[in-house]
């Protein structure tokens, strides 16, 4: 009975906000510039909690369908993540990257510094087994007179919990191509006023992509690690399609010595 009565509140409540909103929607030609700037701010932050709902019920439904799983983990692995982008559907699935910066969710942004503007990226379905995850990103770079072109994307606050210099950080990548492209993948470390940046090639050569970051290596203060960001660096993709059809990043503590 309690179950129940909390169900019908809940409903009920449903029903009052979504008519609420189909009261302002109806009336919205209406309204005056101060309440349309009020409600234009309370509607975009429903939204994100919108988007970010359906994208979490995409990714739990899309996964089975695909049959898509995360890669097989070296031994120890204590954290392990996929972005947003290659797990649940994007509100916005594409865009032309006009600016030097384009957002790809929360997360996930595109940089490049080229004026023409002739960079599109579009999020993709993906429908092979070999795939992996549900969905990939496409990058299509026509005319192209920049300097760079990269993919950045922030680390969750797990990523940065309990990491320590003797960690290793692990960044797996399946990328179709229309032919061999030069990339780099840099780690960045944020501990205190510095910034660590431990960078790894890519083979070009394949659509298996692995990057390693060990942290021993770097002069790491990891008493002070406040953010951990992973830049996907592509050189000389000009009149190229490229795409990712899955990033996973992973940690795991080395062996002790």
């Amino acid at each position: 009975m309690p179950g129940g009565l909390s169900q019908r509140i809940t409903a009920w409540h449903q029903r009052r906000v979504e008519g609420r909103w189909a009261k302002i929607a109806a009336t919205a030609d209406d309204i005056d510039s101060f309440e349309a700037r009020a409600l234009r701010a309370e509607a975009r932050g429903l939204r994100r909690h919108l988007d970010r709902a359906l994208q979490a019920a995409d990714a739990r439904l899309a996964v089975p369908v695909l049959g898509a799983g995360l890669p097989q983990m070296p031994l120890g692995t204590d954290w392990v993540w996929r972005p947003d982008l290659w797990r649940g559907a994007l509100p916005e699935p594409g865009t032309v990257a006009a600016g030097d910066r384009t957002a790809l969710g929360e997360n996930l942004a595109l940089y490049h510094d080229c004026p023409l503007g002739e960079v599109v990226v579009r999020q993709v379905r993906n429908a092979a087994p070999e795939d992996r995850a549900p969905y990939g990103l496409a990058i299509d770079v026509f005319g192209f007179r920049g300097s760079f072109l990269s993919l950045a994307m922030n680390l969750p606050a797990q990523a940065v919990e309990g990491l320590q210099a003797r960690h290793l950080v692990r960044a797996e990548m399946a990328i179709d191509s229309d032919c061999p492209v030069k990339a780099f993948a840099r780690l960045n470390v944020k501990h205190g006023p510095n910034l660590a940046q431990p960078v790894s090639s890519l083979p070009e050569q394949g659509r298996d992509k692995l990057a390693e970051f060990d942290l021993a290596y770097v002069d790491l203060n990891d008493r002070r690690i406040e953010k951990v960001w992973l830049d996907l660096i592509l050189n000389d993709a000009a009149m190229t399609r490229i795409v990712i059809r899955d990033l996973v990043v992973s940690r795991r503590p080395r062996a002790e010595l």
